[in-house]
């Protein structure tokens, strides 16, 4: 049976919103979509509305998936199952369901709502860029979820370019990873996909789109996905209640609205093909296997990397955010908050192309688990390199009250577009603290 209660989209978690982890509740957060009306539609970060909901058994629990309906036992061939390959193919309006899920009645699905939009997104005052964005907020919802659940998630695509959902780090039935020409289709213009897949194993995960990967990633296509346990030995070693999630980002702007306006005009043309039934394969450069994409070749088809001495677009971000926002803009969203003797746990998730040392003033933290996994044993740090990809979880134990810098340590990632401070810069504020001898200000060039 469908679980109804479970359907929404799920909501952004604030960098300073902290999110009771209880085991034996499921929770997530629900929002709103936003509508993108165009290149530069207007659009913000909607209201997070909490909502609890009690935990049921599911069917299915640690039952393992079966394999794609119809493949062969020698695995898929080239181009096997795709649209791509069909001449004249149009995907408006389609719903897509890729086999190998169990169906709807087969078990227990939470349900949730997804879009890909266009939107315009304000780092800070002053800094807006154009960029792609799921339910019309930057970063995506944060879907918390339990181990083992298993999650539906039906995503439309209200942009005119293709994407895909890559739930990083998540153990799920291949043909749900969501790899453009591997796994699955891009989504097109206008059509529905429907990703079905257990949440497994628990830990703190992430999705991106993974279609133009580069651009797509860096311009706000990410979100965090937390897959809670009642067995997470963490919380049994540093028993806590709140929980903070920091997605870190590197943007370049100029990078963004020159290629995405280029993707833009691109796509047009492409879409209008696909309308009049005049797509082939290689306007979008796809074929089914190498001796196919050799023959092109050889026919005189040219891949764009053999450009020559066209200008190559050089990436060189200048704004870096936390959970969308760049210093001071990151006091939207209050600072994170401890108390005396309160562990508190932050899930750092690395949503960009750059790496961040993030360095805690005043604290020596645990480093509790690595890519979701926690591990076998913790280590004291107070400051960590997060890469490109990772996930890293801290516990920081409320033993030296104050107010705190938390930053990047690459100081030039502290700074926006190269004036100092800004970007990548929070603050870890006790609650407890009482009147205090000097209080934060807000400072934008020093």
């Amino acid at each position: 049976m469908k679980d109804k209660t479970m359907r929404g989209a799920p909501a952004p978690l604030d960098a300073a919103r902290a999110v009771p982890d209880d085991p034996g509740r499921r929770k997530f957060l629900r929002t709103a979509t936003a509508t993108a009306t165009g290149m530069l539609a207007a659009g913000s970060g909607l209201a997070a509305q909490a909502q609890n909901a009690g935990h049921d058994a599911h069917a299915g629990h640690g039952t393992t998936p079966p394999s794609p309906a119809g493949a062969p036992a020698h695995g898929w061939q080239g181009g096997q199952g795709s649209m791509m390959y069909m001449e004249g193919h149009d995907m408006h309006g389609v719903v897509s369901e890729p086999p190998g899920a169990p169906p709807d009645d087969a078990v227990n699905y939470r349900e949730f709502e997804m879009t890909f939009d266009v939107i315009e997104h304000e780092i800070l005052p002053g800094v807006k860029a154009p960029m792609f964005a799921f339910n019309g907020q930057v970063p995506g919802p944060v879907f918390r979820v339990q181990e083992n659940d298993w999650i539906k998630v039906v995503v439309r695509n209200r942009t005119e370019e293709m994407h895909t959902i890559h739930w990083h780090g998540v153990d799920l039935i291949y043909t749900m990873d969501g790899v453009p020409m591997m796994t699955q289709d891009p989504v097109h213009p206008e059509e529905t996909f429907i990703y079905r897949f257990q949440a497994r194993p628990h830990g703190t995960r992430f999705y991106h789109c993974h279609w133009g990967t580069p651009l797509h990633f860096m311009a706000g296509l990410h979100g965090a996905f937390i897959i809670d346990s009642p067995n997470d030995p963490i919380r049994r070693d540093f028993p806590y209640e709140r929980d903070y999630v920091l997605v870190l980002e590197a943007f370049d702007v100029n990078f963004a609205r020159e290629h995405m306006n280029a993707v833009h005009e691109g796509m047009k043309r492409v879409n209008a093909l696909m309308r009049q039934g005049r797509l082939t394969p290689r306007t979008h450069a796809f074929f089914r296997n190498y001796e196919e994409f050799v023959k092109a070749m050889d026919d005189g088809w040219r891949p764009p990397y053999t450009r020559g001495n066209a200008e190559l677009p050089t990436v060189q971000p200048r704004f870096f955010a936390i959970n969308g926002k760049a210093f001071p803009a990151t006091k939207e969203q209050g600072h994170i908050k401890i108390r005396r003797g309160e562990n508190i746990r932050i899930r750092l998730i690395n949503g960009g192309i750059a790496t961040h040392h993030m360095h805690l003033h005043g604290h020596q933290f645990y480093v509790v688990a690595e890519d979701g996994n926690p591990l076998p044993y913790y280590k004291r740090c107070n400051t960590i390199a997060v890469t490109p990809g990772k996930t890293f979880d801290i516990v920081v134990h409320g033993d030296n009250p104050g107010l705190w810098d938390f930053h990047d340590h690459n100081e030039l990632q502290s700074t926006n577009n190269m004036i100092y401070p800004g970007g990548m810069m929070t603050m870890l504020e006790y609650e407890d603290l009482g009147e205090v001898p000097y209080g934060p200000s807000i400072s934008i060039n020093q």
